[in-house]
């Protein structure tokens, strides 16, 4: 555990240090996200998707104008029930997705996402893979908004998909 602290650490330290080159450039990125998480599930009707709102928080560090990483935060907001198999039922009771995500911008304003993370639960946690695309659009002061799709592949073998809209600053 120490290890993987001081190489954090370490990373994050260079990072600064080669990012002190671009003065104007705001590094930190800080971005609410109001989303819906779609979640596929098979009852005794077929296969249906449950959809739950969820709340975001997401905190970034940009090394320079292309690369990134960040902490992207969701928590759903409702308790819900979902089918797995027949007959076997799992209760989620307001789940949180904490994810360390790579960020890179490919384009003027798109962002390809992708990550691991884990789905905290008090029935059952998830290790999950992540991979999203946000649109970026700066709109003065160092505001933007971007619109993002989010597709999380989790370890039980289920998958959801969310999509949102997010306010961040930069600073």
């Amino acid at each position: 555990m120490k290890k993987s602290i001081l190489i954090i650490v370490f990373i994050l330290t260079s990072f600064i240090a080669i990012s002190q080159e671009h003065e104007n450039f705001k590094h930190f990125r800080i971005s609410p996200v109001i989303s819906h998480t779609f979640i596929p599930t098979t009852t005794s009707e077929g296969e249906q998707t449950v959809i739950v709102p969820t709340f975001g928080l997401d905190i970034e560090y940009w090394v320079n104008e292309k690369w990134g990483f960040g902490f992207h935060n969701d928590l759903e907001l409702e308790t819900f029930e979902i089918e797995r198999g027949h007959e076997i039922f799992v209760e989620k009771e307001f789940p949180l997705v904490i994810t360390f995500d790579a960020l890179y911008k490919y384009k003027e304003h798109w962002v390809l996402v992708v990550g691991t993370g884990v789905e905290f639960e008090k029935n059952e946690d998830l290790f999950i893979i992540r991979a999203g695309l946000e649109y970026e659009v700066e709109f003065g002061n160092h505001w933007d908004v971007s619109p993002t799709v989010i597709y999380d592949h989790r370890s039980n073998s289920s998958s959801t998909w969310g999509i949102g809209i997010g306010i961040g600053k930069r600073f």
